[in-house]
Parts: structure tokens; sequence; C-alpha cells
């Protein structure tokens, strides 16, 4: 089992909903100490974007407490993931290739769509909740605060990419539940 983690350590995103209501069940940042690149992820190629949401993803569920799960299991999850700007890399790669008359290859089709990467986490960690993508860290908490409200998920994991100005990526993961109603 990890080390406990503090809210007031972790990424702005924790920070966020936890000040907005939700009650954070267990969260997760890339880089932490000792990371380098996330590792590969099978089925999406070129960029680096689809294995770092993975990554943190799944580095914040393994830090989900056991005491999250009820008798029948952990709760329904769904997932949000958050990027203004999605896997920049790829459609920069698609964009030259297809500009120079190039063939794109087809796995670019498929990791365009950002709910790929968010259908392979909910499959290597038996997530049934919605999934839905946004473009900005408000939109993410509206969508978890909704899907908790009208009760299509008991907990949601949300996961946002930050790009910097110089193309580098770093993500944060979070997983939220309703605080008592106070979501």
């Amino acid at each position: 089992m990890t080390e406990p983690f503090v809210v007031e350590d972790l990424v702005p995103l924790t920070a966020e909903a936890a000040r907005t209501g939700f009650a954070v069940v267990a969260a997760a940042g890339w880089p932490e100490p000792g990371d380098e690149r996330p590792p590969a992820l099978a089925g999406f190629i070129h960029s680096a974007f689809n294995p770092l949401v993975a990554a943190v993803a799944g580095r914040c569920l393994q830090r989900r407490p056991e005491s999250a799960s009820t008798g029948d299991g952990p709760p329904t999850t769904g997932i949000v993931l958050v990027s203004a700007l999605g896997d920049v890399a790829s459609a920069a790669h698609v964009a030259e290739t297809v500009d120079r008359g190039g063939r794109v290859g087809p796995l670019f089709f498929f990791q365009s769509v950002p709910n790929a990467v968010a259908g392979h986490i909910a499959a290597r960690w038996g997530l049934t909740g919605p999934v839905a993508c946004v473009g900005d860290t408000a939109s993410g908490l509206d969508a978890a605060r909704l899907l908790l409200a009208d009760g299509d998920a008991g907990e949601v994991l949300l996961v946002e990419v930050r790009h910097d100005t110089t193309g580098h990526e770093t993500a944060a993961a979070v997983l939220v539940a309703d605080a008592g109603g106070t979501t």
C-alpha cells in the first residue's frame, strides 16, 4: 500500500476538487519524484499523451483506500478527462503527414479520440460508469458533480492533462465522491 496523501501536498486539481466540495478519495500527479516517461501503452503510438493519462489514472486508482469499496465491491466509477488541447503531438504528426501527401496510420484515427484512452482505463480497472471528455477544469468538475448528483456514478475519476508553452505535458488525477450533499 502506498503512503497516505495529504490534499494540500498534491496537484492543483486535487485542491480545487476539495475546495469546491467534493470528498477526495485518492489523488496522483505526473510527474512525481522518480518519474521519467510514462510506461508505453499498447495500441497508442507516437505520443506520450495517452500513456500519461493511463499512468496517472492508474496511480490514482491504486491509491484508492479499500474502505472506498462496499460489500458489493467498489462504487460505479465515472471518468472525466480534462484537456484543453488533447493529444497535440499526434495531431501535429497527422497534419504534417497529410501536408506531405503521406498516408496516416490507422492507429492515429483510434487515438485521436480522447474517449479511447478513457475506455482503456475503464477496461483495465473494471470501471463501469460513464465517460466524458471536456476542455477545462471547471467543466470537468461540473461534469463530475452532475454524474454524482444524478446517480450515474458513486465516484468520479477526474484526469487532467496540462500543456506548457514548450509542449511538455503534466497530468493530475483525483478520485472524488459526493461529500454528503455538498457537491
